[in-house]
């Protein structure tokens, strides 16, 4: 059986990923602080073992002792492949250089970036003893890419997170293994991080109006249209190990 792991599977894609996987029969772990009853639900009329983990992944400490104990429950049952969606991600702080505040700064980074690399380091690491191959799908941004005016922190963690995927795609390559990683660009969502985008000031955040305007004429992308276009890849087999996706290739 494949398993599925999901960061940040209450709400927006993640939701979207958990519920869609749960439809193609496959074993879903979710992973946020908060329990989605829906998707709960979903496994149960389908049939389908799920578990719910509650963490905060910004605790580097709480992140190490609840993914070991996943690790433990899914590879004791020997699954064919363990699919590891680093879902889960922050946009805050929405600020200029030089008005940071210390706190959120870190927990962007723990979020988005140290939790994602120490996650994939342990699946990569148990996998090793086992006949299991590990796909990690780390989701980035186009911020990854490109510089955004306030978005300094999560521009870098995004970044980051991308260099991270590539190095660690040349390395399993270089070993032989089964395991592939990727990086995926998502788009712009209609999701609650909008939300807290929508609500930032101008003086943090150049381009607010801009992405006001994004929900005003109905240009955000629905969770579900992201998550099954980036099901579908990663179902195919035809998955490039260390590609950075981006949604607009796969909704062409």
């Amino acid at each position: 059986m494949k398993y599925a792991i999901i960061t940040g599977a209450s709400k927006g894609l993640g939701e979207a990923i958990a519920k869609r996987l749960i439809q193609e029969q496959i074993a879903v772990v979710s992973v946020s602080r908060t329990e989605n009853m829906e998707i709960k639900s979903l496994a149960s009329e389908q049939g389908m073992e799920y578990k719910h983990f509650s963490c905060n992944l910004s605790l580097e400490k709480e992140v190490q002792e609840v993914f070991m104990e996943i690790a433990h429950c899914i590879f004791q049952k020997d699954p064919k492949e363990i699919l590891l969606f680093n879902n889960a991600g922050v946009i805050e702080p929405i600020q200029t250089v030089g008005n940071l505040d210390q706190t959120p700064v870190i927990r962007n980074i723990q979020v988005n970036l140290i939790a994602p690399m120490l996650i994939t380091n342990l699946f990569f690491n148990k996998a090793q003893l086992t006949n299991t191959k590990v796909t990690v799908i780390n989701v980035s941004s186009g911020a990854a890419v490109r510089s955004i005016e306030g978005w300094s922190v999560y521009c870098s963690s995004k970044a980051g997170l991308n260099m991270f995927t590539q190095t660690a795609a040349i390395e399993q390559a270089e070993m032989q293994t089964n395991n592939k990683i990727i990086a995926f660009s998502p788009g712009v969502m209609d999701t609650n991080m909008q939300e807290t985008i929508r609500s930032s000031s101008k003086e943090a955040f150049k381009d607010l109006e801009h992405f006001k305007e994004f929900k005003e004429k109905n240009m955000l992308l629905a969770a579900d249209v992201v998550a099954n276009a980036l099901v579908d890849l990663v179902l195919s087999d035809s998955v490039e190990n260390g590609k950075v996706y981006n949604i607009k290739e796969l909704l062409k």
